[in-house]
């Protein structure tokens, strides 16, 4: 049998998987990307605003690696157990880590030995175990709100109604930084009703931020938006979205 190529894989059988996703990392990185721009400029904004964050969930390390190679500098894990093996093995590649997945009190050393930001912050006790951990550590943490814009029993996140106050006492909080609000769209294929969570969302930041109270000045960071309505959620204001089957393609089957 004649030896194949396929990207930087030489070999006596066809690629796996998820070596033709780690091949293709890369040049779907860059067309997400481009989505971003081109929907930030048609919002008319600037597209510099929007960071991408890279969702590695089920993910194995050399297929998330290649996307790191290829220009992704902001990770995602939703699970503290796969940030615990993914962020040793790319740590010569210094790729920034928030944790996007609900968040586990018990869980709460493990995770914050690599994140930056937890994203999912949506109960007291879990915030004032975060500060307590962090006054432990000798460190500060960013932190969002996550707030269920949908109202979907199936979803974390504290109520759109309840969120400002939630968020002003999360800012009170020793070693936590609050730097914004992170939501996921509603399960509708409306996109009317998917972009209305995310104004919604922004109108929660904007109530916040303006209220003048003690920490939540920096609060303005959007973290909505995922594969397939990044763009209703640029033109809301988002200023993250998290991305996953648009740069490694449908988890396979058996992968949660």
């Amino acid at each position: 049998m004649a030896r194949r190529r396929y990207g930087p894989y030489v070999a006596d059988r066809l690629p796996t998987p998820d070596e033709v996703r780690a091949v293709a990392a890369p040049e779907r990185l860059a067309a997400v990307r481009r989505r971003i721009d081109d929907a930030a400029t048609a919002a008319g904004r600037d597209p510099a605003e929007v960071r991408l964050l890279v969702a590695t969930k089920t993910l194995p390390i050399g297929v998330v690696r290649a996307a790191v190679a290829g220009g992704a500098t902001l990770l995602g894990e939703n699970r503290v157990q796969e940030l615990v093996a993914h962020a040793p093995a790319l740590a010569d590649l210094d790729p920034t880590w928030h944790l996007i997945g609900h968040l586990q009190s018990n869980k709460v050393a493990a995770a914050l030995d690599w994140v930056q930001c937890v994203q999912s912050v949506d109960s007291l006790a879990l915030a004032e175990r975060l500060s307590r951990r962090c006054a432990a550590l000798g460190r500060d943490l960013d932190a969002m709100v996550q707030v269920n814009v949908s109202d979907e029993p199936s979803k974390f996140g504290v109520p759109p109604d309840a969120a400002a106050s939630f968020a002003a006492g999360i800012a009170t909080l020793p070693h936590l930084r609050l730097v914004g609000f992170m939501t996921i769209g509603a399960n509708t294929p409306d996109e009317d009703e998917v972009r209305a969570g995310y104004a919604r969302l922004r109108q929660v930041r904007d109530d916040v931020v303006g209220s003048g109270l003690p920490g939540t000045q920096g609060a303005r960071e959007l973290s909505m938006g995922m594969s397939g309505d990044l763009e209703p959620a640029i033109a809301e204001g988002a200023t993250i979205v998290r991305i996953g089957t648009a740069v490694f393609g449908p988890r396979p089957p058996g992968r949660p």
